[in-house]
């Protein structure tokens, strides 16, 4: 890498509530991207109408696409509420007559699925019986998710976006009749929006999504796009913080500055590589592997950042040392207490950049050119001071020319693998049928004086 790698630096400054001693630094939380590689050179254009534009040597991009006549990007701004803590969601008008749910919005999967029967913490279904133009497709999904899990009949109907979109699209959709921790009290969602790649979909990636449905009917661009603006602090009493969820584009009032692109490792998950991380300036010191065992993703559904367990424990052990505190308000305790949470948390499997940390940018997912753009967003301040910046390009010399470690089998292959070991294990089978009904078939045929057919002949004929 050169002394000016091609890298996108995040320092998420007041993501959380931060209380230090004496004074915080200037960026006391970083975490660096590789950004996408330029393909030309030239100053970045002014935000407006047109097509999208080439990224700057520097790595700098704007991406303005043009929606044509099914979108409508100006009606999609603030058509979000929700906070960090219980999720983002959208309202939808789903079935004929239409019946109204509100949908939380998750870039961590791929299914649509909506309450379908009643349950205690949602307020309203969605009744199959009741719509016209539901067609059922005659099997059943189950999803699980890190936190909880639910099973649904898998159909199809009609949908409507009200905001943005002046017509109806048919999808995919399971209607949720069980469910374990996934519906949860004080939510005020009954239904799930997996934004991701096919290859995530249940319970196979030949199920059509629902933004995939979405590109192909509307003709919109393969991009969507997200300003939450909750800036990382809950709202008092039962209100919600607002949102954007822009479906084939961009929207330019919704950022400030230029769009940071990095590039999509692997299409299932927003899968994208961090290269270090940094607290109150000094980096962790990590080999930049660890950062992404077994991957690194964008997740909207997701509440807060979660760390692998040995870069958790650094972060940890370095917080303590800076006397640095990543601390969220939490609502819900009682009226008389002020709660709070660690911003952070440890993971098993993956680096999750969740709400809490969106809250902070303008986030694009450029499917159609492999990438994940972020840009400072004007809504994330705090008494006017913003929350996060977007700086660089820096130096990677001692990085890694690839922090991304071999990926696991994902399912997909899986898939294959069992598909293939089932057709071997029938051919197998075959075969063995088929020597089974050989000697009967032979029974009455001449005797060959050649043939072994005793056991006192295989004697002999072992010990010629």
């Amino acid at each position: 890498m050169g002394a000016l790698a091609r890298a996108l630096l995040l320092p998420l400054l007041a993501q959380w509530l931060l209380r230090a001693a004496p004074a915080p630094a200037p960026a006391p939380f970083t975490l660096p991207l590789r950004v996408a590689s330029a393909s030309s050179r030239g100053a970045a254009p002014t935000p407006g109408p047109g097509p999208p534009a080439e990224p700057r040597a520097d790595g700098l991009a704007l991406a303005l696409e043009p929606a044509g006549g099914a979108a409508n990007f100006l009606a999609m701004v603030d058509n979000l509420q929700g906070d960090s803590g219980r999720g983002y969601y959208l309202e939808m008008l789903i079935g004929t007559p239409p019946q109204k749910l509100q949908i939380l919005v998750d870039t961590g999967s791929s299914n649509f699925a909506v309450a379908g029967a009643p349950h205690p913490f949602v307020d309203s279904y969605f009744d199959t019986e009741r719509s016209s133009t539901y067609r059922p497709k005659g099997f059943d999904v189950t999803v699980k998710y890190t936190q909880g899990s639910w099973t649904g009949f898998v159909g199809e109907d009609v949908v409507t976006i009200p905001k943005g979109f002046n017509s109806s699209f048919l999808v995919n959709i399971a209607t949720i009749f069980e469910s374990e921790n996934f519906f949860l009290p004080g939510i005020k969602w009954n239904g799930i929006l997996g934004l991701a790649y096919a290859t995530l979909a249940k319970p196979s990636s030949s199920l059509e999504t629902f933004f995939d449905s979405l590109v192909a009917q509307a003709k919109i661009p393969n991009v969507f796009s997200m300003q939450m603006c909750g800036a990382g602090l809950p709202v008092a009493g039962s209100g919600t913080n607002g949102g954007s969820l822009v479906l084939g584009g961009i929207e330019p009032t919704l950022y400030k500055g230029d769009i940071w692109y990095t590039p999509i490792k692997e299409e299932w998950y927003y899968q994208i590589e961090i290269l270090k991380l940094e607290i109150g300036g000094q980096s962790l010191n990590l080999d930049c592997r660890e950062y992404n065992a077994d991957k690194a993703i964008v997740d909207s559904g997701t509440t807060l950042l979660r760390l692998p367990q040995k870069v958790f424990d650094a972060v940890i052990e370095a917080v303590a040392r800076t006397s640095l505190l990543y601390i969220q308000p939490m609502m819900g305790a009682g009226l008389n207490y002020e709660c709070y949470r660690f911003g952070i948390s440890p993971s098993t499997n993956a680096l999750v950049i969740g709400a809490t940390v969106m809250e902070g940018f303008y986030v694009v997912f450029d499917r159609a050119r492999k990438r994940v753009g972020f840009a400072a967003s004007p809504c994330a301040e705090i008494a006017g001071a913003p929350v996060s910046e977007i700086s660089g390009p820096f130096s990677t010399e001692d990085i890694a020319s690839n922090c991304v470690p071999a990926l696991p089998l994902n399912e997909p292959i899986l898939w294959i693998v069992s598909y293939t070991l089932m057709s071997v294990c029938g051919i197998i089978l075959l075969i063995l049928i088929i020597l089974l009904l050989l000697p009967f078939r032979c029974r009455h045929l001449p005797p060959d004086p050649e043939v072994v057919n005793d056991e006192s002949s295989l004697v002999r004929h072992r010990w010629k």
